[in-house]
């Protein structure tokens, strides 16, 4: 399998739209290696949910409650519904906060919390300033919703969230790598990769320097892990064998199934259409249904040559991608150390594809052998 994928990336990096090495915040070029330190992007979303989900086995949270007492800073959100002109340009419209917001809301971008990240001259602090972008329940964008989850999670626990997920997700499956803030550990640091190389040719300059919180507070729960890439197949894998290390099977069996609303469905359906479907899209070569469950996007049927109905998958801004396909038993996880927009400009986002594909063309080849043995 691993040949196949070499081969593809090797392909971009002759190119010259990647570099084959890697950087370290010492401006050191090296070798990329397994036990590299990653930033985890989105894909930190994962973690968040299940640590939500712990919570609401240990029966202190419930995934349909309204959370506004547990996050009063929401209470008082307006709700944008478009602008109006005036003289001295455009103003937002508002109209008041209806119903509850929850956290399966929270969870599958579906809450109304949003935040523009295309925006360079808005801080990361300032997006939870924002006004909802839409009514709970009554559409979908990509948002903070994973970091108020995360708040949540702290509040009712009175640890960190970077504590609890290292008690109750990363000691059970031996992973000792992971920090929200790396630069605590100097082991961390020295094999920490730098996201932020001179690019002026747009193939993958970063938004931040190697170390991503710097000059925030808090663990956030959307965005803020560091870790290998091994010890995130390790999550992966418990979830794909659903071993019981981590969730109860009931509740494993629920990530896997989609949690949005109509309304917020049809919102996904047009997002997935727009100029951001490739970037959102599970197989942007593919129309294929699309639904949202606990911690990712969620494949309604097959897609061909490629993932399973029900497989639960998630892209990122790094690009990243992780995918846990059960009806084929597979998972993956593969990351390019490069911050891109959404937009999709950067031809790098094409490794995605590549490692999907080379991951389905392998694993075709070892059916068919297995078939004939």
């Amino acid at each position: 399998m691993s040949q196949e994928i070499d081969a593809r990336c090797n392909k971009v990096i002759q190119a010259g739209l990647v570099h084959g090495a890697r950087t370290l915040l010492s401006g050191e070029k090296v070798t990329q290696r397994t036990d590299d330190i990653l930033c985890l992007a989105a894909a930190t979303g994962l973690v968040t949910t299940i640590a939500v989900l712990q919570c609401v086995e240990d029966g202190i949270l419930s995934l349909t409650d309204d959370i506004l007492d547990l996050a009063p800073e929401l209470k008082d959100k307006q709700v944008i519904t478009g602008h109006s002109k005036f003289a001295d340009g455009q103003k937002p419209t508002m109209e008041p906060l209806r119903g509850p917001i929850t956290l399966q809301m929270l969870l599958t971008h579906s809450s109304g919390v949003v935040f523009d990240v295309l925006n360079e001259h808005i801080d990361l602090e300032d997006t939870y300033t924002y006004p909802l972008g839409f009514q709970p329940g009554q559409g979908w964008m990509w948002g903070p919703g994973m970091d108020w989850a995360g708040r949540i999670v702290e509040r009712l626990t009175s640890q960190t969230l970077g504590d609890f997920v290292q008690e109750r997700i990363f000691t059970p499956l031996g992973i000792t790598d992971a920090e929200f803030y790396p630069v605590r550990r100097q082991d961390l640091q020295q094999r920490q990769v730098d996201r932020h190389p001179e690019d002026p040719e747009g193939y993958g300059k970063a938004a931040l320097g190697g170390d991503g919180n710097k000059g925030t507070k808090g663990d956030f729960g959307s965005q803020g892990l560091f870790m290998t890439a091994p010890d995130f197949v390790k999550l992966l894998l418990s979830l794909l064998a659903n071993d019981g290390k981590l969730l109860k099977r009931a509740t494993v069996d629920d990530m896997f199934r989609d949690h949005l609303s109509v309304e917020s469905a049809m919102e996904l359906d047009k997002t997935l259409a727009g100029p951001l479907g490739g970037f959102f899209r599970p197989d942007p070569e593919s129309e294929s249904g699309t639904g949202h469950g606990l911690g990712g996007l969620v494949t309604l049927e097959d897609v061909e040559n490629g993932y399973g109905a029900g497989t639960l998958t998630w892209p990122g801004a790094m690009p990243l991608l992780w995918f846990i396909d059960r009806k084929n038993d597979l998972c993956g996880f593969g990351s390019v150390q490069a911050t891109l927009g959404p937009g999709g400009t950067s031809k790098v986002p094409g490794l995605k594809i590549a490692f999907r594909k080379g991951v389905y063309a392998e694993y075709a080849t070892w059916k068919k052998e297995k078939s004939q043995a």
